[in-house]
């Protein structure tokens, strides 16, 4: 049960770019934007240590958060736009015009703020009250949709947290951390002639589909939403969150090595070839695996062992493909990644190196082609929604998001909500450990607890 938190709502306010200060704006979406229409909004919470009343961070440092979210906006103004339906065959739209805005909520929480921030077990209920509310569906003649929406939270004596909804449509991880660290920047400069140091690029020429895959996502696309009269954003899962809980588990470097040391000492006494890409995400990714299919299935339960069971992540194009992009593009550019293996080789002795070597395997393979097999990106993320015991990563620790500086600080925490309804885990880089990465992950209680005891039982076996 989650404990009796009151949130109060002190201000709803709207933010613009300055006046005449950003162009009126529509950017189609490329062959990258349009599969994450079939994916609900990402919700991310930044929570800041801010030892002070309500009433002081009101009259100090609110102003100055909407001043600098205005002037970031000017700079990122599609987030202060709105995704555009076309009727058949037309294809959504990224538009901005002189007045668009976001919407910003103030607001205070009784809530016990080291708790909420913590890594132990939490009550996924306790979060929602944080989260600003955004729509999923087209409805009515205009068939616009807003693509960010923002809510600050005060912890009176204690901390803040900046709590954001954005549809993943309107840009990648890439996109999002780059317009977050232009906000900060704003706020903790307070010299609002400084220029900034590098603008969004918004050129979607520099987007090059050389396999035709635009086509093949709009079609996929139109013939989920056939009826024009409500377009819904998002795949819609249901999943009872009445005993869920989310927890996080730090994997360090030396953890990390240790896992690669075994798998090597493994392969070694069988005599045979260990799997050859073993970076810091495939080594954390296989263990996590392999523990949460254990915690699903039950070391006792009699299990299909012919099932095939998918690992789906997110893969980064701009090293990848065989043409720039510049780290400043405004969208999406990465592709959809997903290994297979069946349930009985990830659970015997050899699982987390049957896992790495899955997972190592389809790194490789996006490496090497990493627009082959793209035709079936949204086809084969839909299996993924079909079963718990298919994992899909959210987020990236190669972004540096612990970065976001207002000023008060590095974040003490960071918390992707949105997993909780997709059956995913989230990755980030590690905020205390070096090298080390972040691992959110959202259970029942029962299986939470049971996962706790494979991941620790797991890395005491190791040598």
């Amino acid at each position: 049960m989650a404990k009796s938190i009151r949130v109060k709502v002190l201000d709803n306010c709207y933010v613009s770019p300055p006046p005449n200060s950003a162009p009126q704006t529509s950017l189609p979406l490329t062959f990258f934007d349009i599969p994450w229409l079939f994916f609900s909004p990402a919700q991310t919470l930044f929570f800041y240590e801010y030892p002070y009343l309500t009433n002081y961070f009101t009259s100090t440092a609110f102003p100055n958060l909407k001043h600098s979210l205005s002037l970031t906006l000017q700079q990122y103004y599609p987030f202060a736009g709105n995704l555009k339906s076309t009727p058949k065959p037309g294809k959504p739209e990224l538009v901005y015009k002189e007045g668009d805005k976001v919407q910003l909520t103030l607001a205070e929480s009784t809530g016990d703020f080291n708790h909420l921030s913590g890594n132990h077990p939490r009550d996924v209920n306790e979060f929602y009250q944080l989260v600003p509310n955004l729509p999923t569906c087209f409805s009515g003649e205009k068939h616009l949709l807003p693509l960010l929406a923002v809510q600050v939270t005060v912890f009176p004596n204690a901390g803040i947290c900046i709590g954001l909804t954005h549809h993943h449509v309107a840009g990648d991880g890439r996109t999002f951390n780059n317009f977050m660290k232009t906000w900060a920047w704003f706020y903790s400069l307070r010299d609002y002639s400084s220029p900034i140091k590098s603008l969004p690029c918004y050129d979607r020429s520099v987007i090059i589909d050389t396999c035709g895959l635009e086509a093949i996502f709009l079609k996929d696309w139109w013939n989920r939403n056939s009826s024009q009269e409500i377009v819904v954003v998002g795949t819609q899962i249901n999943v009872d969150l009445s005993n869920m809980v989310r927890a996080t588990f730090v994997m360090s470097l030396s953890d990390m090595e240790r896992i690669k040391q075994w798998i090597i000492a493994q392969c070694k006494k069988k005599n045979k070839s260990h799997p050859i890409h073993l970076s810091p995400s495939v080594l954390t990714c296989a263990f996590i695996w392999v523990c949460l299919l254990k915690t699903q299935v039950g070391v006792n339960e009699k299990c299909l062992g012919e099932d095939p069971i998918y690992f789906g992540f997110n893969a980064g194009g701009m090293t990848r493909l065989d043409y720039p992009v510049p780290t400043t593009y405004f969208g999406n550019c990465i592709g959809f990644g997903r290994g297979m293996a069946k349930m009985n080789e990830l659970l015997e002795e050899d699982g987390i190196i049957v896992a790495a070597e899955v997972f190592g395997n389809t790194v490789k393979k996006l490496d090497k082609a990493f627009l082959g097999g793209a035709e079936k990106w949204i086809s084969d993320w839909e299996v993924m929604f079909g079963s718990e015991l298919h994992v899909m990563v959210s987020g990236s620790p190669k972004l540096d998001i612990y970065e976001t500086d207002f000023g008060w600080g590095r974040p003490k925490k960071i918390e992707e909500i949105s997993i909780d309804t997709m059956r995913a885990i989230s990755l980030t880089e590690s905020r205390d450990l070096e090298g080390g990465i972040e691992v959110g992950l959202v259970l029942p209680k029962s299986k939470m607890d049971a996962f706790v005891i494979f991941y620790n039982e797991g890395l005491k076996a190791l040598p």
